[in-house]
């Protein structure tokens, strides 16, 4: 018996973007989407979600500046005092970068310094339905 035919070593750059992928696999959102988020006409949106089951605590339990769902009232007010959240919050509060400021940057413009807005955790209904 001769030696079998080798199949399947050359996939013609198919793992090319392997690192992509591993690195898009748990995305979560941008700031300036956290930003948009945190309109109050959308943040009630979020907040006030109906229930579905497909997704961590039937979305009723969401975290605004983190954009994470959480499986109880108690997991969400634990996250509150938490480092990531508290990093998150301290991230949101500069404004979100522009195209006006872009061109600023590029000699299009005077140099204005970032803005900062105050940035609270989200209050929480306590009553259970």
């Amino acid at each position: 018996m001769g030696k079998s035919k080798q199949v399947g070593n050359h996939k013609n750059g198919s793992k090319k973007n392997i690192a992509k992928q591993w690195k898009t696999k748990r995305r979560t959102k941008d700031l300036d989407q956290i930003h948009v988020d945190m309109i109050p006409a959308n943040s009630v949106k979020l907040l006030k979600q109906e229930v579905d089951y497909d997704v961590t605590g039937c979305a009723q339990n969401y975290c605004l500046h983190c954009a994470r769902h959480f499986v109880d009232l108690k997991t969400l007010k634990e996250h509150f005092k938490s480092k990531p959240h508290n990093k998150r919050l301290k991230q949101l509060r500069e404004e979100p970068y522009t195209q006006a400021e872009a061109e600023r940057a590029a000699g299009m413009g005077s140099y204005i310094p970032h803005k900062t807005k105050e940035v609270h955790t989200q209050q929480v209904e306590e009553n259970m339905d």
